[in-house]
């Protein structure tokens, strides 16, 4: 009798030892789980495709933009309101960017938002705040009507370009797209004149040759 008992007594000695050893790897291998999610959480590790932000100064902007763009206005003749002199970094270009990418919060990467922005210089898109304009806050004159003559005045072949040089800008990458340079047309051949042939002499026709 007293030996079943000391028998039962090992038996459940043993499972108690292995629910024991059992409860401890479960509660080791959660701990782990939650610890590592905690981590990420903690971390706030970004996702692998996330790329950082290229950003560029509106100044280093405007020179390689006037490098690649000679031809085109500086518009830099206005007057500072502190110093009193002649701001020349604040040109077109500048102004155009900031009024871009600060004003309009449009992305600085796709043809399609610069032709956006241009349509608003040219007053068949949105509509100008004058107040919002770039520079109207420290220059004794707003640049607003000037910026918007220059870009009035070019053809739309100027402004393609000036679209592409921005967007590459930008896109540092990207392939650079040639725009064809236009050949003149061959000039006609001119049309040969018919040859005439004289007419056969008729009976009679000596008659003409008499005075």
């Amino acid at each position: 009798m007293g030996k079943n008992r000391r028998k039962s007594k090992a038996i459940w000695l043993n499972v108690s030892l292995f629910l024991a050893v059992l409860t401890s790897l479960c509660w080791f291998h959660w701990s782990a789980d939650f610890s590592e999610v905690g981590a990420i959480k903690v971390i706030g590790l970004p996702p692998a495709t996330a790329q950082p932000v290229r950003r560029l100064k509106l100044e280093d902007v405007g020179q390689k933009v006037y490098e690649r763009l000679p031809s085109l206005p500086l518009e830099n003749q206005y007057i500072h309101r502190e110093t009193g002199e002649v701001d020349t970094d604040h040109n077109l270009v500048r102004r155009l960017v900031e009024y871009h990418v600060e004003v309009k919060n449009r992305p600085p990467y796709y043809r399609f938002d610069w032709k956006l922005t241009l349509a608003d210089y040219l007053g068949v898109n949105e509509k100008f705040s004058e107040l919002e304009y770039p520079g109207n806050n420290f220059l004794e004159e707003n640049p607003l009507e000037g910026d918007r003559a220059v870009i009035e005045q070019l053809n739309r072949t100027q402004r393609d370009a000036l679209v592409e040089v921005l967007v590459s800008v930008f896109n540092p990458n990207r392939p650079q797209i040639t725009t064809p340079t236009p050949t003149a047309s061959p000039s006609p051949r001119p049309t040969p004149k018919p040859r005439v042939i004289p007419a056969l002499p008729q009976p009679g026709d000596s008659r003409l040759l008499l005075p």
